[in-house]
């Protein structure tokens, strides 16, 4: 840090295992990705490139070996998933990923209805072949709302499939899942099933500023939060440790 600065709460250090960042790329340049690294690499645990952007960016081998050069972990959004596997291709879809050496991927069913325990058998099979699998649990049809038993039902059991970590949906606009159309929190869903699935094993989509601060509040500076902008990465790190007006008093000595 460039300061010495008292009562500051203590981050977890990458590579974390808790206290992650995952970062929306919806289609960043070389130069872009470069730039927004010489300040964030710290803070970055993870990238995501968003929805199917990965089959239409230029010079992706490029981009991922700067991440890769950095560290970090890039995956190809969840929506990418289930067009390959909508298509038949899921094999196709696991050669790709190996060709590129991204060993990190997302299985979601937010646009394509799969049966639960089929879902949990592409989790097992991927973790087999050698991938860390993020799932996403949510649908992105706002006419959809599952109940609280129903999330908890299926984070524990990806979760047991081998998914590392459950992805709480939101989308990018923050505006669906675990959020009502407003972007307000669903707070006694969050509330729900932080009763029965660990924290630390749960990132919450949190693009908007006011979720992020909910999530700050309610699990302290080490909460696992996704779908955050580049341009937000700074923000948000200063906004952990009390560095900005929305948490400036957290972590205050009040005696």
């Amino acid at each position: 840090m460039n300061f010495s600065l008292q009562q500051i709460p203590e981050r977890t250090q990458a590579p974390r295992s808790h206290g992650l960042t995952m970062v929306m790329d919806k289609g960043m340049g070389i130069a872009d990705v470069n730039n927004f690294l010489s300040v964030a690499d710290p803070y970055t645990d993870m990238v995501k490139l968003g929805f199917g952007t990965a089959y239409v960016t230029n010079n992706l081998k490029e981009k991922l070996e700067i991440y890769g050069k950095h560290h970090i972990p890039v995956y190809f959004g969840g929506t990418l998933f289930e067009a390959f596997l909508v298509r038949g291709q899921l094999d196709d879809y696991t050669a790709s990923m190996k060709e590129f050496g991204v060993k990190l991927v997302e299985v979601s069913d937010g646009s394509v209805s799969i049966p639960h325990e089929e879902k949990c058998r592409y989790i097992e099979r991927l973790v087999k072949d050698g991938f860390t699998v993020l799932s996403e649990v949510g649908s992105k049809d706002a006419s959809h709302v599952m109940p609280p038993y129903k999330w908890i039902e299926q984070m524990s059991a990806e979760l047991s499939a081998g998914s590392s970590y459950v992805i709480a949906e939101a989308r990018e606009a923050g505006n669906i899942g675990i959020y009502r159309g407003t972007g307000e929190v669903r707070e006694g869903l969050v509330q729900e099933i932080l009763t029965k699935i660990p924290a630390e094993k749960i990132i919450w989509e949190a693009p908007q500023k006011a979720q992020q601060l909910y999530f700050l509040e309610l699990l302290g500076c080490n909460v696992n939060l996704g779908n955050i902008a580049p341009n937000e990465i700074i923000p948000l790190e200063a906004m952990r440790i009390g560095l900005r007006g929305d948490t400036f008093d957290l972590y205050l000595d009040k005696k």
